[in-house]
């Protein structure tokens, strides 16, 4: 039912893509895995760093009223202490009395467990922060935590960040990260993981704004997931109720997406109010308020942080682009992905191993993979090697064949539509751009002309 309610993939049918087309490995695999824990093969590390090179092109590069942070993962321990993390930062754990498997209490119903159906203990409650040890000393005195989440790096640097990026509010600090929980249940394959990667924002307002960007901040990223193909009806807001807000949150969405199974978070914009540069600023004895010019007073900047996991935007990019089609041959499985996000944006494909057609092919390879993530393939026919790179994303193919040695004219082929141009060699690389940029497959470039195609 699920699979019928998303219309297209189960979350079985993603898995086995992402292994087989080298996406996503588990991890420790050779040893017996560790739970929980992904490796991002050849592709899946490219579809990664696109979506990351896109978030950060959107919400940093593309603004004026933005900067960048890469803070350390390890951090003085009081950070925890002042943020709440330490005390708060925990899940209520209940544990089964017959087959002993721990649960989070939120995840059980019925008061019965979910494997067994057995009798469950009372709800106790689970820090969910690691912690190790600084020095070579294991004692209290050197414990610090790996950071649940980017944020406090960036509190703790606002001082720094204001005094040399000279910005007035509003403006804001983006970071890319890794961040670690110790995960009661996880599962969904990269949903929910104990070691994933976050893209966070931390947007400093004035005091009375931060309604207007509130809401502001939630219509951008909404439609940043629109931009890069995913289809608007697999999307949704959803407010916090009251007895959902973090400690620090006067007010917070979810933007959630339809995976596989079912609605679930995608990312948050959160109003954490003047909560986190308050709580540091009284436990460290620093200044971190801010000099409004206009009212001629020091303030403490409200923020507005919308926070987005990379791996679930990973998952939620593959599970949408996800398709299936009839053709002659069977099912013809395409990955629909933005051409932004593709981590292959052309293959270069011979029409045989031929030696006649290899310097020129091998001289189109070599000249494309300057420009974009290219691929080499001239094993088996055409029509498989055209079906292998729909079903990892690529955008465009193209072919080589003995013609092309006489006219020095190649086929493009589109993944979508499966239409083909035929063109000269010497508009080869400002075609593929055009068309990666969103010009329509049927528009011809200089000397270019409609091709009937190869057989797929």
């Amino acid at each position: 039912m699920r699979e019928q309610a998303l219309g297209k993939v189960s979350m079985d049918k993603l898995v086995s893509l992402c292994k087989r087309r080298g996406y996503i490995f588990p991890s420790s695999e050779i040893y017996g895995g560790l739970g929980a824990c992904y490796d991002y093969g050849p592709l899946g590390v490219e579809l990664k760093n696109n979506v990351k090179a896109c978030w950060w092109r959107a919400v940093v590069q593309e603004r004026d009223d933005m900067v960048g942070l890469d803070a350390s993962i390890l951090m003085h321990p009081q950070t925890w202490v002042a943020s709440g993390h330490v005390d708060g930062f925990a899940d209520p754990l209940v544990d089964c009395k017959q087959c002993r498997k721990r649960w989070r209490a939120d995840d059980v119903k019925d008061g019965k467990c979910p494997e067994c159906g057995g009798d469950l203990t009372e709800p106790r409650m689970f820090n969910l922060m690691f912690k190790t040890f600084v020095g070579p000393v294991e004692e209290d005195a050197a414990t610090v935590y790996l950071r649940p989440e980017t944020a406090q790096g960036i509190f703790l640097n606002f001082a720094n960040v204001m005094d040399t990026a000279r910005k007035k509010l509003p403006f804001g600090i983006a970071q890319i990260g890794k961040a670690f929980r110790n995960e009661v249940t996880t599962g969904n394959f990269i949903f929910r993981t104990r070691e994933f990667e976050m893209m966070e924002i931390e947007y400093f307002v004035k005091p009375g704004s931060e309604e207007e960007w509130f809401k502001r901040w939630g219509e951008e990223r909404f439609d940043w997931y629109i931009d890069l193909g995913i289809k608007k009806e697999n999307l949704r807001l959803r407010q916090h109720t009251k007895d959902e807000l973090a400690h620090y949150a006067r007010d917070c969405y979810d933007i959630e997406y339809l995976f596989p199974m079912g609605w679930s978070e995608l990312e948050g914009i959160a109003n954490r109010t003047d909560f986190d540069l308050r709580q540091h600023a009284s436990s460290s004895g620093k200044d971190l308020s801010y000099y409004d010019e206009e009212s001629k007073e020091r303030i403490i900047p409200y923020v507005i942080e919308p926070s987005a996991g990379v791996d679930r935007s990973v998952l939620a990019f593959l599970a949408d682009a996800y398709d299936e089609e009839q053709d002659k041959e069977g099912i013809r499985v395409v990955l629909r992905l933005h051409p932004a996000l593709a981590p292959i944006k052309v293959a270069v494909l011979p029409l045989s191993r031929n030696e006649a057609l290899l310097p020129l092919s091998e001289e189109i390879y070599a000249d494309l993979r300057c420009c974009w993530m290219a691929q080499y393939d001239d094993a088996q026919s055409i029509g498989r090697r055209y079906r292998r790179q729909d079903e990892i994303g690529t955008p465009f193919c193209v072919t080589i064949d003995f013609q092309s040695l006489e006219d020095r004219q190649v086929t493009i082929r589109e993944r979508d539509s499966m239409k083909q141009l035929r063109v000269p060699i010497d508009v080869l690389k400002t075609t593929l751009e055009a068309k990666l940029s969103g010009e329509s497959i049927d528009t011809l470039p200089p000397g270019g002309s409609y091709w009937l195609g190869f057989s797929d």
